[in-house]
Formats: C-alpha cells, sequence, structure tokens
C-alpha cells in the first residue's frame, strides 16, 4: 500500500485503477436511448418514441428534415410530425433538435400549429423547444430543386450519369424563386423562433453530465435510407444509423446506451430502387391496403412486400440493436402463410452479404422459409400469451434468426396496442 492508501498495481507507478490517466477518471454521465428505423422508413418509430418518452425528460431529433413523417395516435387523436421531435406530445418533455437536422422555418410553425389544434399534446411547445445553434435552414427552392431531382430520377432510372448530366444541364432555367417573398416570410419567422435557438453542443453537454435524466434520440428515416449504407442512389440525405446521433447531436459515443430497431412486420418502401422482396402482385395489394401503407410526408401509396431478414441482419451490422420492436403485427392476421427473406442468391449463387451494388441488388433472388399464418385477429392482445401461437412463433423465428431480443409488438395504431415484453 502506498501512503495514500491506494494498492500500487505491478510494475506501476500509477495508482490501481488509474493507469496512466493522471487521476482524472471523466464520469461517464447519462447515457441516452436511441430508436432507429431498421428498414425503409415507415415503421412505425413514432409509436415507440410515444412509448418510451412517457417518462423522459429529453426527446430529441439528430437528423433528417421534413422529408421525415411519424404519425402518433393518443387519446383517439391523430398526430403527424415532420420536423418537431415526437416525444413533444409528454408536455413534461423537453424536445430538441440538434445541428444535423435540418429546418424549413415555415414547415416547422405549420406543423406544430396543425397538430395544436388537434388536441392537448402540444400545449406550450414553443417554450418546451430548443433547436440547435448549428443547425441549418432550407428554404423553399431546396424543395423545389428537390423535386425537380426526384423527377429526374424516375425518368431515368438507368443511368446514373446521365441523371446527374441531366440535373445539372436543367437545374438553374427551369428554376424560379421569389427571393424578397420568401425573405419576407422568414422575417416574420426570425422573433419566434429567437427564443428556441441555443448552443446545442452546450445544452446537450449540460444534459449528459447534469443531474440523471432520461433522454431520448428519436432517428428519422431508416439504415436503409443512410446515405453511407443504404441503397444508394435512393437515399436520403443524412447518416440516418447510429453513427448520425453522435454527429447529428454533438456529444460522444460512450453516452449511447440502448439501441432500439424499430421493425415492420412485413416490409415497405416509398419510390424508386431496389426493393428484393416486394410483392408486385395480390400479396403486396393486401399488404398496402391492410395496413394502409400511404406515406405521411409524401401521400405516394408505399410498396410491399415480406419481411425481409437478411437486410434487417445488415442494418442490425451497422447499429448493433441492443432490442427491437415489432411494429403492425396484426395486419398479418388473414394470411394463411407467411414467407420470410432469409438469404440472398446471384446468379444462383449464395452471397453473404446485402450487396452495395444497385444492380446486383436488383439481380437477388430472395430464399424463402415458409411460416404457418394463425388466422385470427391480434388487436386486442395485450399481453404475448394472449397473441395466437403461430403469431408466437412468427415473433420467435424472428428473434431466433437475428440473435436481437424483441422488446415490443405492435398490434394497433394506439399507444395501448404495444405489447411489451420485457
Amino acid at each position: 500500500m502506498s501512503e495514500s492508501g491506494c494498492q500500487e498495481a505491478p510494475g506501476s507507478l500509477e495508482p490501481a485503477g488509474v493507469e496512466g490517466n493522471h487521476g482524472f477518471s471523466p464520469p461517464i454521465g447519462n447515457r441516452v436511448t436511441v430508436v432507429l428505423g431498421a428498414q425503409w422508413g415507415d415503421e412505425g418509430k413514432g409509436k415507440v418514441v410515444d412509448l418510451i418518452a412517457q417518462d423522459a425528460n429529453i426527446v430529441c431529433r439528430c437528423q433528417g428534415g421534413n422529408n421525415a413523417g411519424h404519425t402518433v395516435v393518443v387519446d383517439s387523436v391523430e398526430y403527424d410530425f415532420h420536423l418537431l421531435p415526437s416525444g413533444i406530445i409528454n408536455p413534461k418533455v423537453t424536445a430538441f433538435i440538434g445541428n444535423g437536422v435540418v429546418i424549413h422555418l415555415p414547415g416547422l410553425f405549420e406543423e406544430a400549429e396543425k397538430n395544436a389544434l388537434k388536441g392537448k399534446g402540444l400545449k406550450d411547445w414553443d417554450k418546451r423547444l430548443i433547436i440547435s445553434d448549428r443547425a441549418h435552414i432550407v428554404f423553399d427552392f431546396h424543395q423545389a430543386v428537390d423535386r425537380v431531382q426526384e423527377q429526374l430520377r424516375k425518368e431515368q432510372v438507368g443511368g446514373k450519369y446521365k441523371v446527374l448530366a441531366q440535373q445539372y444541364k436543367s437545374m438553374y432555367p427551369t428554376l424560379e424563386i421569389d427571393v424578397e417573398g420568401e425573405l419576407l416570410r422568414l422575417k416574420d419567422y426570425v422573433q419566434r423562433v429567437k427564443p428556441m435557438v441555443r448552443d446545442g453542443v452546450h445544452f446537450m453537454y449540460e444534459a449528459l453530465h447534469g443531474p440523471p435524466k432520461k433522454i431520448l434520440v428519436e432517428g428519422a428515416n431508416a439504415a436503409l435510407l443512410d446515405i453511407d449504407f443504404g441503397t444508394y442512389p435512393f437515399v436520403t440525405s443524412s447518416n440516418c444509423t447510429v453513427g448520425g446521433v453522435c454527429t447529428g447531436l454533438g456529444m460522444p459515443p460512450r453516452n449511447v446506451g440502448e439501441v432500439y430497431g424499430v421493425v415492420k412486420a412485413y416490409t415497405t418502401r416509398v419510390g424508386i430502387g431496389a426493393f428484393p422482396s416486394e410483392q408486385c402482385n395480390e400479396i403486396g395489394e393486401l399488404l398496402q391496403t391492410r395496413g394502409k401503407e400511404v406515406g405521411v410526408t409524401t401521400g405516394r401509396k408505399r410498396r410491399c412486400g415480406w419481411l425481409d431478414l437478411v437486410l434487417i441482419k445488415y442494418a442490425h451490422m451497422i447499429n448493433g440493436f441492443t432490442a427491437l420492436a415489432l411494429t403492425k403485427l396484426d395486419i398479418l392476421d388473414v394470411m394463411d402463410e407467411i414467407k420470410v427473406g432469409v438469404a440472398y442468391k446471384v446468379d444462383n449463387q449464395s452471397i453473404p452479404h446485402f450487396p452495395a451494388n444497385q444492380e446486383v441488388l436488383h439481380r437477388v433472388e430472395v430464399q424463402y422459409e415458409t411460416l404457418p399464418g394463425w388466422k385470427s385477429d391480434t388487436s386486442a392482445a395485450r399481453t404475448f400469451e394472449e397473441l395466437p401461437e403461430n403469431a408466437q412463433n412468427y415473433v420467435h423465428y424472428i428473434e431466433e434468426h437475428l440473435r436481437v431480443p424483441i422488446k415490443w409488438i405492435g398490434v394497433g395504431k394506439s399507444r395501448e396496442s404495444m405489447i411489451q415484453l420485457f
């Protein structure tokens, strides 16, 4: 023992437990809980966030913009969110929009005002919202350009180079911008938004290293729309995987705690791009109709297909999910049998990974396992034991294949329809 009472480690001049850090051992502080989409979006992240946010202190958005859309139903009132963290429905929550989010100011205020008219969920929202002073603003013309680019992609799916060249050729001549009009509208928002703006890095540091707090991070979009790991070029412009939490809020990785992946019980996608398990038949139509698969933001019908576990496993490799939420299980209630994608083949050869190349992904043949359906209504179930045996088996099959536990099962739109397993 040294004079200080600390036992010295063999062969070291430092006290045990210090190991060269000169006596400084910074506390980790509070850890954040993260909710992320594991497919192409529209998995029901808002419902999971709403559930966890009931006892949260802070709910954050770290990336994306108002191209994201979350629907939350509370007390029979349906709220639609695009920019605001959906956890703001909890009147005790402080909502934080981080530097990784791009903000359309008219859209932000319109969204808040529309939702405030629907119910009491957004009471004093403007006093409970904090916006990072490093967040970027998007203007109307950015959205106009987005629409032009989306149309060009649809018209020229075949060649990436040709699409890019056409974008540059047509970018400016066709664009009409009411400069003075937009500046005048934005000036009206300045005084309203100014009280909400703070130094986001300092805010997060204080939240992480102050008194114990429950901090929730709400991901927008999803893993397969990530700009680096998604099905490029049909992706969003941000990192919607777990790395985007740190860069989009200005916080270190060691403060990331639980990472929950949200998985729909089947697969959907909005817009164009490869979709290996898509069902362009009566199965796809049934899923689209029963699931009311229409985009919250775009209003477009979603393409539908069977659950693809190759895709989910890829999302898990990147995000390291600690547990999953399986949503919209009730949509499968009428199926005689349910197929699950478990492997990919290209040119009759099995491949052990999710392809980065779109041309390869378009040639993928999905290998399916067929499971028996349960042919009964699950929407009234409130415990796992109340689910039909084959529905329970479906849940277990997913867990065993992915080696990730399922913590919640969604069997309806309301908060009460989320079954918690542990």
